[in-house]
Formats: structure tokens, C-alpha cells, sequence
């Protein structure tokens, strides 16, 4: 895992709109949030509700979201761009949602699954590369996003979230070649 205090790899990638995108310059929110998704994971439509309430209610707290697929949409059709327009509009995602064609976005993330989650604060340092919540597909367990909630309030609020930071789980990103 990338470890905590690293600073955000810096990326200008296209929305599903094909406007570029970049990361904000240090300083423009109080915290970042970048998650490595995709359409077809089911670890992804599992929280796929709680990640469009995410998107809705952070801005607000002057928190920026976004989403970066970095699948390889050749080998897996349902993660192309097109797909992912329809994606967007179907789960009401209101945060840009990116595609990192040549996957150097994942790399220099050190991204391993979708969903995977980092949180950087304003200085755009790494204080948050855990979990959603403890719910997954198939545990009965509801989709809260308590971990991540958690440790956003805790940046909010000037604190450092919990050290309990446990991996996020999914299917592995899928690489080219």
C-alpha cells in the first residue's frame, strides 16, 4: 500500500463527457478523494449507491471527488467509455468520472483493486487508502461508507483518521497486456 504522507500523483484525464480533468492544485479543497472504479466489478455496484451520495453531499463540505476507471476497456467492452456515460447517468454520479486509457494514473497510484479509495488533505498528502466500510457482496451487512465517513469528518475536523486502516477489497484492476 502507498503509504501515508505521499503526496497525490498529479493526472489530467477525460470525463465521460470528454472534457480533461485534473487534480486541483494543493490548498483548492479541504480534502481530495480519488477512487479506482469500474461498471462491471460487483464489489463496485455493490456500493455503487453509497459512492453517488458521496458524490452529492462532499461538495458541500468542500471536498472534491473523483472516479478514475483504469480497466482495460479492449478485454473487458462493459468498462469503455461509452459504458461508462451510461453508467454515470444510470447511478446519478454527479463527481467526474475518468478513464485512464494507458493506465499510468493506477500506476502511479499504486492502485490494486476497484473499489480503491485514497484520501488526501489539503495539502494533497495521503491520510486515508482503506475501505468503504465492512459490507460486501454477499455479507448482509448494509453499505454505510462508515470508514471512509469517518475518516473524512476526521480531516474536516483537523484530526488524523484512525490508523485502523483496513485494505479496500474488489476485483483487481485489469491491466493491458
Amino acid at each position: 500500500m502507498v503509504a501515508l504522507g505521499t503526496r497525490a500523483p498529479r493526472f489530467t484525464l477525460p470525463d465521460t463527457h470528454g472534457a480533461m480533468v485534473s487534480l486541483p492544485d494543493p490548498g483548492t479543497h479541504a480534502a481530495v478523494l480519488v477512487v479506482f472504479m469500474c461498471n462491471h466489478c460487483p464489489y463496485v455496484k455493490h456500493v455503487a449507491d453509497e459512492l453517488a451520495r458521496l458524490g452529492r453531499v462532499l461538495p458541500d463540505r468542500n471536498v472534491a471527488m473523483f472516479g478514475i476507471n483504469s480497466n482495460d476497456a479492449q478485454k473487458y467492452p462493459a468498462d469503455r467509455p461509452a459504458a461508462m456515460v451510461e453508467e454515470a447517468a444510470a447511478r446519478g454520479y454527479v463527481f467526474p468520472y475518468l478513464f485512464d486509457d494507458d493506465q499510468s494514473v493506477a500506476r502511479a497510484y499504486r492502485a490494486a483493486c476497484t473499489p480503491d479509495f485514497f484520501l488526501f488533505d489539503r495539502d494533497l498528502k495521503l491520510v486515508y487508502r482503506g475501505e468503504l466500510d465492512d459490507s460486501r457482496p454477499g455479507n448482509g451487512k448494509p453499505v454505510t461508507g462508515a470508514a471512509l465517513r469517518a475518516a473524512i469528518d476526521a480531516v474536516l475536523d483537523g484530526r488524523p483518521p484512525s490508523d485502523k486502516q483496513v485494505p479496500s477489497m474488489g476485483c483487481n484492476i485489469k491491466w493491458k497486456g
